[in-house]
């Protein structure tokens, strides 16, 4: 009897042919997986229950063993996840790629790399060629990607692509209503998430998300034509990016406390054992996967502050179409009012692409608001 596989992929939603393939690839691996689709629909989440189902010593994986459960929790050292430090994966990120890659593994016979923002591999690419084409028969690559641009095409070619579609909001609000969000609420938290699951259940934890776009809103109202003004909102806007984290946070340090308390239990028991060694053991016990997991925090609130900027530029943008549609022919400036309003979600839009490559975040905002303003003055 086939072992039910929803302990592993419990949260990749609406990717079911996704599943299908990733559950039948658990039983012969090749040496690397390629997971393309957007942002948001699943391909982190897939890549963490496929690398449990990887190392899993039960046939078919069960999803509920010991090992599945450090996979799952961040926290097993044969899983490793490759985070770009800068704009673009570097050539330093890449020699530690192949570094990381040539090791033996730990504990078992596998070891897994999951490389993260592949899209943006750049000048790095042609350093893996050899490394993810040919590694060594104990490391499998899970690579996963936006899209694949040029530098990747190569290495993609090497790899088992395996494509991730987007979420529609009735697939998003499904998945809230089913977690017990209610109906109303979940189409609201699905529009406000862009087809991102992972952030309309952050969302839903977060009681001031309507306030900070209804703040967004308000933007093209609230110009003057002041640069001072401009900057207070700028100031106003980076605040708001604040205290959007706050929802992840108490999220994070739940998951800090659960790993402590496993820890603990594990280190009680290994210190049962006596004598310096144990003693050792237990204390070493106590740290295990708590620099990962803080590392790993550290990323997913960079990520959060990034989506929830993005998000408030489409709000941004969506307040001036609104003012297309709003603008009347008839009117004499109307045509200058409309060109300004094209102009201005253009810049909007322009930022929104741009964000990966600056991460300083209120110079952005101070630079966007102040073409806006000088939009409105021209109109």
């Amino acid at each position: 009897m086939k072992a039910d596989m929803g302990e592993l992929y419990s949260d990749v939603v609406g990717q079911n042919k996704v599943i299908a393939a990733l559950e039948a690839a658990a039983v012969r691996p090749v040496h690397a997986y390629l997971f393309v689709g957007p942002p948001g629909t699943g391909k982190a989440a897939a890549a963490t229950s496929f690398a449990a189902a990887l190392l899993c010593p039960a046939t078919p994986p069960d999803g509920t063993c010991e090992t599945c459960r450090r996979v799952l929790a961040g926290i097993h050292p044969d899983v490793i996840n490759i985070e770009r430090e800068g704009s673009a994966i570097s050539i330093d990120t890449a020699r530690e790629v192949i570094a990381l890659a040539a090791t033996s593994p730990l504990e078992g016979e596998r070891k897994i790399l999951v490389l993260h923002d592949f899209h943006l591999v750049q000048a790095a690419g042609p350093a893996l060629l050899k490394t993810i084409e040919e590694p060594p028969a104990s490391t499998i690559f899970i690579i996963l990607a936006e899209h694949v641009p040029s530098e990747l095409i190569t290495i993609a070619s090497r790899c088992v692509r395996v494509d991730f579609d987007p979420l529609t909001p009735a697939q998003v609000t499904a998945a809230l209503e089913a977690e017990g969000i209610e109906s109303g609420r979940a189409v609201e938290l699905a529009a406000a998430s862009d087809g991102r699951l992972d952030r309309a259940r952050l969302l839903a934890t977060d009681p001031d998300f309507e306030a900070r776009r209804a703040a967004w809103r308000a933007i093209p109202s609230r110009l003057d034509g002041t640069g001072a003004t401009a900057a207070v909102l700028a100031d106003e806007l980076l605040g708001l990016l604040d205290s959007s984290v706050e929802p992840l946070r108490t999220r994070q340090n739940a998951g800090r406390a659960a790993l402590e308390e496993r820890n603990a239990k594990a280190a009680e028991i290994t210190g049962k054992g006596g004598g310096r060694a144990g003693g050792r053991a237990a204390k070493a016990m106590l740290n295990a996967g708590v620099g990962e997991l803080e590392d790993r925090q550290k990323r997913e609130v960079r990520r959060q502050r990034t989506d929830e900027l993005r998000a408030g530029l489409a709000t941004l943008a969506a307040a001036y179409r609104d003012r297309l549609l709003e603008s009347s022919p008839v009117v004499a400036n109307a045509t200058r009012q409309r060109r300004a309003a094209l102009r201005s979600v253009a810049h909007i839009e322009k930022l929104g692409r741009d964000l990966i490559y600056n991460p300083v975040e209120l110079l952005q905002l101070q630079a966007l608001l102040t073409r806006l303003d000088r939009e409105a003055i021209q109109a």
